[in-house]
């Protein structure tokens, strides 16, 4: 399916924040260019929509609008949307990651490749969710730099000194592609339904961008190649990831330069903080200004949710780098283990981020959700006030790895891990499970009924775990 002959997307739903006026939303709906948009109102009221960018010979739209207490609805289009507005004693959140795979998502069979999204779907049909998290690579855009001379041969065949009007011309390729991949991802059913009716946050990841991002080897981000790519996946992510624009960015994210693409939101008793590990990213650096994030939160007995795109908590991957060279077939895995907190180039990074969020620990409690790997498992890190939790849960579409994959990081993870010698990291299984992976393509539900929380993994075979209390 190209974008020109696509249908149009939406309304999406972004999550702005919740305060004493009601739930804060931004739906966004893109139609072709030329194409009329049709009303959005709330209760009788009309809201007027804001033409936001072109993109790809497409217009995106943006519906700004407020649902106050005792609203719970909106009409677009003539279809009524019921949304659920978070409540200060029963809350449900939805997380997801890995939408996707790096070769041939889009030939895949639409019932296979989205049966988790149905599920999800009909999750929140029996029981609403307040919010959904999507925690990295909502999309695959691996295969976006096909088919356009300059990129075919991306990364290790770059050109030399490519004219600025073949730059331009890969820029127009590239947002095609993009845009091809967003309408046909986000428009599959189950992903519609939900978008429509659950306020979403999303980080990003490599993939999002392309493989690799920031972990790759040489200097292919630097080139001019390198930069159109970014600048296209940037542009299509502030869309139709967020609802936002260029303008919007002082709004939507922690930093208004928009060097980093990280948030915070609060919710009642609920602070949801995701640092961008990809803007920035390096060979030798995670963050730059992204750190500003997460030394600004001064929790104050509320609980802290942070969406860490990597996982936070992990095994020695270290130790297999140090094979990375000696044994050939773990070239192809280098930007992957680069990629991760527990690379032996980020080990003080690391330290940083576990310091971050122990000091965080201090004033409420935190559970770390993550993604990337294809796999659920979770994890503990000892602390004073009780242990930091991380949830993992992907992916919602990834197909999973061979089980001896996860047996195999099972194995790593007995090892232990400590990098701050005082708060071991324990790899866990999920309730219900022997082994400390799961290879099945999984969400993630989180729930608070008055004060407790538990999360529950709904695994593709297995189905949900029993809950977890965090």
């Amino acid at each position: 399916m190209s974008s020109s002959d696509a249908p149009g997307l939406g309304p999406i739903l972004h999550f702005r924040g919740h305060d004493a006026a009601g739930l804060r939303l931004a739906a966004v709906v893109v139609r072709p260019e030329g194409a009329e948009v049709g009303t959005l109102d709330v209760e009788g009221a009309e809201i007027a929509p804001r033409r936001i960018a072109l993109f790809a010979g497409h217009a995106v739209w943006r519906f700004d609008f407020v649902l106050a207490p005792g609203q719970a609805a909106y009409v677009f289009e003539g279809e009524r949307f019921e949304v659920s507005a978070p409540d200060k004693a029963d809350l449900r959140i939805a997380f997801t990651s890995c939408n996707g795979e790096e070769n041939g998502d889009l030939d895949r069979e639409a019932g296979e490749r989205n049966a988790m999204w149905d599920r999800l779907a009909a999750e929140h049909a029996a029981r609403p969710f307040a919010l959904l998290l999507q925690g990295g690579d909502q999309i695959y855009a691996d295969e976006v730099t096909r088919g356009h001379p300059l990129s075919a041969g991306w990364p290790e065949e770059l050109p030399a000194r490519p004219s600025a009007a073949d730059l331009e011309d890969l820029g127009a390729h590239l947002r095609r592609a993009f845009l091809e991949r967003y309408l046909a991802v986000f428009g599959c059913t189950g992903f519609r339904e939900m978008a429509a009716r659950v306020p979403t946050l999303a980080i990003w990841d490599d993939h999002d961008i392309c493989d690799g991002w920031g972990s790759l080897p040489g200097e292919p981000m630097e080139t001019a190649v390198g930069q159109v790519l970014f600048k296209a996946a940037r542009e299509a992510y502030l869309l139709l990831q967020h609802g936002a624009a260029e303008a919007d960015i002082a709004e939507v994210f922690a930093d208004p330069s928009g060097q980093s693409l990280g948030w915070r939101r609060e919710l009642p008793g609920l602070t949801l903080i995701a640092p961008d590990l990809r803007s920035e990213r390096g060979r030798q650096q995670v963050m730059a200004r992204g750190w500003e994030l997460m030394e600004a939160h001064r929790p104050e007995g509320e609980r802290t949710l942070m969406v860490s795109s990597v996982p936070l908590l992990g095994p020695r991957l270290s130790l297999i780098e140090r094979f990375i060279g000696w044994v050939p077939k773990l070239d192809d895995y280098e930007d992957d283990l680069r990629d991760q907190w527990q690379s032996r180039a980020h080990r003080e990074s690391w330290k940083r981020a576990l310091r971050e969020v122990l000091r965080w620990r201090e004033g409420g409690p935190v559970t770390v959700l993550s993604g990337e790997i294809h796999l659920a498992t979770r994890a503990e890190m000892a602390a004073a006030q009780g242990p930091v939790h991380q949830l993992v849960a992907s992916g919602i579409a990834h197909r999973p790895p061979p089980k001896g994959y996860a047996r195999g990081l099972g194995w790593l993870g007995t090892l232990g891990e400590a990098p701050l010698p005082e708060h071991p990291i324990r790899i866990l299984p999920l309730p219900g499970m022997r082994r400390r992976y799961v290879a099945e393509r999984n969400f993630l539900v989180l729930e608070r009924r008055g004060d407790d929380w538990q999360a529950v993994w709904h695994l593709e075979e297995s189905g949900p775990t029993p809950p977890l209390p965090i």
